[in-house]
């Protein structure tokens, strides 16, 4: 192993940067350009099939199977042109990536041979075998029947000579078996509520839709490095090693300048994705070493959720051939920052309004406050349900470790909007308003834009935190898919703007004035949802006593957050916006708890085998050396002179035997505890069994091979360590 591990770093050291040329100089020129998008569609459409797709965009109408046919054929020629030979419709299963199963356009002629036909029945459903899918029980191993079915607000894309289309998946009886289903009823539920209240304010509004800038964090791992270290390869995450000497504590990464070799892989990403029209924008260096960080510009959720699917894996396609691993694991190495995906959210009209920014006008501010308080009170409300979204294995590392915000879920609106919501709770009363009152907060309202310019400054600690024109929810992890945090977000938001709506109208229907019932409909929210606004830091233990006192939750381990999925609150919230039946609810938070379940248990056999089979060997091959070097030194000098001579090497040598003692003890102890998670058989019990008896070994035995690692000859120790995987260009 030794030699394997010096022969990977010096392998990584002769690594060179090798450029992509973009097919032209100008990124506007080939935007686009494998992207079955709208101007491509008017090109290789008949204008009734064109308009037909347009109002399956826009309206969410049904593709008749005529157009369907029409549709197919067209995308066909365009891709054909390109090259493409085979198609394949592109999910989101319950797993951590996409699914494809490539089919030839090819069929049988009449006569033997073949032809290219792609049918509309082609394009609109396949029938893949959904028996290997995660489930939570919805299908019996032998009921392998599923269907995938056309988005077609997701435009078709090529990769390589595969015409890819996104798709739903669904069960033989109709359960979402994938991500997109339920966020795609989601963002329609958002849609009509925030359109029904945008009615109080501007008539011409009849359609919103929900918008997300994810930013994407991740690590690059020389390609024999990598190989090197069987817990990376199979974990994603170092579950040994030492801190380096230096790491990140100069702050000299974050935004420093990006190394050539990785600039290389960086310009290659960028002219895959602007291809497939993916707006990336931002690149930069993160603050750990080796991290960095990619964003794009905001985009309709549905298609921003399938493009960080797809970039995410363009990056791992383009790694490999610059020789390097990409990780998005949140905390692939210990005592240095983790891996997040900052969603970007906001709502926008089919006017060009953001509903979360402030306008030029008391009646637009008073939209924009509308949905601002809305939103907080959906956080409030639903926080339980909100950290569970983004509840994960990998996730648990990072929360609350000075890097990330904490299990707390809070917001944090920056003083000048938590002022102005002080002052609305104070001044709007339930008796109708004087007419001084209501200049003054007019007045008062009309000024946010000019405040929020200079005065609003952002707060890196808060999990979700306002940024001037839309919210930032922070605790996302690196390897998730954006799907789970949107689902939650912008369905408790659907119910709360629903309830908003409800209660102003009650109001109205009592005589009082839209404007006054508005007024006093969010004073009371404000008051209601006060207790989650906070503007301090979240990483401190002084915000986890006042937390407490407020009666904020603060769930820490995943399978108790995980819970709140299973609650009458959320069971409610999904069924009342048909965006999941009980039985679909319960099956894929079965999922969750299974792949936390797995997760744990996968890294504690990887663990076991390392500490046992490679670190545990090298020990006592070092403490070998060590005991024959005083045993020769015993024979050639004086017991008198020996003392001063090995006494070091023989406190080497005990320290040595306790750490190869306790590894083997604590591994031993892991594995029982291991047969008997395994035993129950209810997955939720069995997610909070490794949680609470075969997780703690991970840390326990991981500091005794640490330990080691500071004590074995460099020459001997098999694993490359921190320095090397963190600071090799």
């Amino acid at each position: 192993m030794t030699v394997i591990r010096f022969k990977a770093l010096e392998k990584s050291l002769e690594r060179k940067p090798v450029y992509s040329k973009p097919p032209s100089n100008k990124t506007s020129d080939y935007f686009g350009m494998n992207v079955f998008d709208k101007p491509t569609m008017q090109r290789y459409l008949a204008k009734e099939a064109y308009e037909h797709v347009m109002d399956a965009i826009e309206k969410g109408g049904r593709i008749e199977r005529r157009m369907a046919d029409q549709i197919a054929a067209g995308m066909e020629t365009w891709a054909t042109e390109r090259g493409v030979t085979h198609y394949t419709h592109w999910f989101h299963p319950l797993t951590e990536g996409t699914a494809e199963k490539h089919d030839a356009f090819i069929v049988p002629g009449d006569y033997g041979g073949v032809f290219e036909n792609f049918s509309g029945k082609a394009l609109s459903q396949q029938e893949p075998d959904a028996s290997s899918f995660p489930s939570g029980g919805l299908r019996n191993t032998f009921e392998a029947r599923g269907y995938t079915a056309w988005d077609p607000s997701s435009p078709a894309f090529i990769i390589g000579n595969t015409l890819s289309i996104p798709t739903i998946f669904v069960s033989y009886t109709g359960e979402a078996l994938d991500h997109k289903t339920p966020l795609l009823k989601a963002l329609n539920a958002v849609d009509k509520a925030a359109t029904d209240v945008c009615q109080f304010f501007d008539k011409n509004i009849t359609k919103v839709q929900a918008n997300l800038g994810w930013e994407q964090e991740y690590f690059l791992i020389d390609e024999a490095l990598y190989s090197a270290r069987p817990d990376l390869s199979l974990t994603d995450r170092t579950l040994m090693g030492h801190s380096s000497a230096k790491d990140q504590q100069l702050d000299d990464h974050y935004f420093g300048s990006i190394p050539e070799r990785v600039t290389a892989f960086m310009q290659a990403l960028e002219i895959e994705a602007y291809k497939l029209g993916i707006p990336l924008k931002t690149r930069h260096n993160e603050v750990a070493p080796n991290q960095y960080e990619v964003a794009p510009m905001f985009e309709e959720c549905n298609l921003a959720v399938d493009h960080n699917m797809l970039v995410m894996d363009i990056m791992k396609r383009i790694a490999r051939q610059h020789n390097f691993q990409v990780i998005f694991h949140e905390k692939p190495f210990k005592g240095i920052n983790g891996t997040g995906k900052h969603n970007n959210w906001s709502l926008s009209t089919n006017t060009g309004v953001v509903l979360h920014s402030p306008g030029k006008n008391p009646k637009s501010n008073l939209q924009f406050l509308t949905f601002t308080v809305n939103t907080i009170k959906a956080v409030h409300d639903h926080a339980d349900l909100l950290r569970a979204s983004i509840a994960s294995a990998s996730n648990a590392h990072r929360l609350g470790a000075n890097e990330a915000p904490p299990a707390i879920i809070s917001v944090f609106l920056g003083s000048e909007v938590s002022k102005m919501l002080d002052q609305l709770e104070e001044q709007v009363t339930n008796r109708k308003m004087t007419p001084d009152e209501k200049t003054a907060l007019k007045l008062d309202i009309g000024r946010i834009p000019e405040l929020l310019l200079d005065n609003t400054d952002r707060n890196r600690t808060s999990p979700f935190a306002f940024t001037g024109n839309r919210f930032e929810f922070r605790a996302v992890g690196g390897s998730a898919n954006c799907s789970s945090p949107m689902l939650v977000l912008n369905a408790a938001m659907a119910a709360q703007l629903i309830e908003f709506k409800k209660d102003v109208d009650k109001l109205v229907d009592k005589g009082v004035k839209k404007d006054e019932a508005i007024f006093q409909v969010l004073r009371d929210y404000i008051k209601a949802s006060k207790a989650i606004r906070f503007e301090g830091n979240n990483y401190s233990e002084d915000w986890e006593k006042e937390a407490a006192k407020r009666g904020l939750t603060n769930v820490k381990d995943v399978p108790d957050s995980l819970e709140a999925y299973l609650s009458d609150k959320s069971k409610k919230l999904f069924k009342d916006l048909g965006i999941f039946s009980e039985k679909e609810l319960e099956g894929r938070t079965e999922v969750r708890f299974e792949n936390y379940t797995m997760k744990i248990q996968i890294e504690s056999r990887v663990l076991g085998d390392l500490a046992i089979n490679h670190i545990v060997p090298v020990a006592i091959e070092y403490q070998n050396i060590l005991m024959e070097n005083v045993s020769k030194q015993k024979s050639i000098f004086s017991e008198a002179d020996l003392n001063d001579m090995v006494g070091n090497r023989i406190d080497t040598i005990k320290e040595i035997s306790t750490h190869i003692s306790s590894i083997k003890e604590k591994v031993g102890k892991m594995i029982e505890a291991r047969k008997k998670a395994n035993a129950i058989e209810d997955p939720v019990e069995k997610a909070k069994a490794y949680n609470k008896k075969v997780y703690p070994f991970l840390d326990d035995i991981r500091y005794h091979i640490d330990k080691l690692e500071l004590v074995v000859d460099d020459n001997l120790w098999p694993l490359p360590k921190y320095r090397e995987l963190l600071f090799t260009r």
